[in-house]
C-alpha cells in the first residue's frame, strides 16, 4: 500500500496555500493605472518621494517621461532612491531636493530654489506624512501630525500657488486617508499639548488635510487648478513604523493576518497617478478618490464653514504672509 510522503505532502500544501494568498493579494490590490498615460513634459514635485507610495509615484512619473522632483527630508537615502530611479526608468529628469515638512524655513527654502529653476509646475502631489508619533512638536513648534501631515503642505501649496495658476492646467494631489472620518478638529488645543493622544492627533491632521482640499478647491475654482484627494487604502509602507502594535512581539502574529489584504506600494501609488493624469478629473475641486474611485468623504470634510476657520488658523500658524514676503523678496533680488 502506497504511503504518501508526510513531508513532501506539508511541504506542497505550505507552497500551494502561499501562492494562493499571493494570488489573491494581487487580485485584492487592484488594478495599475492606464499604462499608456504618458507625462512627457511634465513637471511634478512629490513630498516623501524616498519610501513608500511617494516612492512608487515617483518612479511611475519618471517611466511615464516626467521630470520629477523628490522633495525629501532625508537627502541621503533620497540620493539613493534617485539613482535607482534614473537607471531603472531611463529618465535623467529626476532631481533630489531638500524640504522638511516640519520646518517652515526649510519648506520656504525649497520652493524659492524650485521657482529659481523651473517657471511651471503640473503636478504637485502632498504625500509625505508620519502617523501616531510618540509626542513631539516641529521647529515651529506644531504637533508633529498635524504640523508635517497639514501645516507643512498648506504653507508649501499656497507658496507654489502662483507657478501652479501659471502653469494651469494643472492639479494639486492631497494624499488623505480614511481615518479623517474619525477626525474631530480639537479647537480648544490643536496641539494635543493638554493631553497628547496619538490616534486623536492623526485623525485630526487627515481631518485637516480633507478640510485643506475643501478650500483649497473652492479658492481655486475657475484658475485651472485642479484638487483632488486620494486615499490609497491599506498599503504596505512604513508609515505604521511609531505604532506601539509595530514595535512589540504582537507584529509577528497580526501583521500577517492584514498582509494579504495589503497593497504593495507600486499599486497603492496608483491612485496618486489616476489624480495626477485622468483626463476625466481636470477640474475635480477638492473631490475624493479611493481606489482610483469617487467617495463621499466625512460631514466635517465638506463642513465649508469649519474648512475656512482652518485655513485662517494655518495661515496665521504658518505666518504664510510673512513667508510670501521673504519668498518675494528672494525671488527678485
Amino acid at each position: 500500500m502506497w504511503v504518501p510522503n508526510l513531508p513532501v505532502v506539508m511541504i506542497s500544501t505550505v507552497a500551494a496555500t502561499a501562492g494562493g494568498i499571493c494570488l489573491f493579494k494581487d487580485f485584492y490590490g487592484g488594478q495599475p493605472y492606464d499604462r499608456n498615460a504618458r507625462a512627457d513634459g511634465k513637471v511634478v514635485i512629490i513630498t516623501g518621494a524616498n519610501s513608500g507610495i511617494g516612492k512608487a509615484a515617483a518612479w511611475d512619473f519618471a517611466k511615464r517621461g516626467a521630470k520629477v522632483f523628490m522633495a525629501c527630508r532625508n537627502m541621503e537615502k533620497c540620493e539613493e532612491v534617485r539613482r535607482d530611479l534614473v537607471l531603472e526608468t531611463h529618465n535623467k529628469y529626476v532631481y533630489c531636493r531638500p524640504c522638511d515638512l516640519a520646518s517652515t524655513e526649510s519648506i520656504r527654502k525649497f520652493v524659492e530654489r524650485f521657482k529659481s529653476e523651473e517657471p511651471y509646475l503640473d503636478v504637485l502631489v502632498n504625500n509625505a506624512g508620519v502617523m501616531e508619533p510618540p509626542a513631539s512638536v516641529t521647529k515651529d513648534g506644531f504637533e508633529t501630525q498635524l504640523g508635517v501631515n497639514h501645516l507643512g503642505h498648506f504653507l508649501l501649496t499656497n507658496l507654489l500657488l502662483d507657478t501652479l495658476k501659471a502653469s494651469a492646467p494643472s492639479r494639486v494631489v492631497i494624499v488623505s486617508g480614511s481615518a479623517h472620518y474619525g477626525g474631530k478638529i480639537n479647537k480648544e488645543d490643536l496641539n494635543f499639548s493638554k493631553k497628547y493622544d496619538a490616534h486623536a492627533a492623526y485623525a485630526q491632521s487627515k481631518l485637516a488635510t480633507m478640510l485643506f482640499a475643501t478650500e483649497l478647491g473652492r479658492k481655486t475654482l475657475g484658475t485651472g487648478v485642479s484638487v483632488i484627494a486620494v486615499d490609497p487604502s491599506l498599503t504596505d509602507t512604513d508609515i505604521t513604523r511609531h505604532m506601539s502594535m509595530m514595535k512589540s512581539v504582537s507584529r509577528f502574529f497580526v501583521y500577517p493576518l492584514f498582509w494579504p489584504f495589503m497593497k504593495t506600494p507600486n499599486i497603492g501609488g496608483q491612485v496618486i497617478l489616476h489624480a495626477a493624469l485622468d483626463p476625466a478629473l481636470q477640474g475635480s475641486s477638492g473631490d475624493y478618490y479611493v481606489d482610483m474611485k469617487k467617495k463621499e468623504p466625512s460631514k466635517l470634510a465638506q463642513d465649508f464653514e469649519l474648512a475656512g476657520w482652518m485655513w485662517k488658523v494655518s495661515e496665521k500658524w504658518t505666518k504664510l504672509d510673512e513667508h510670501k514676503a521673504a519668498l518675494a523678496k528672494a525671488t527678485a533680488a
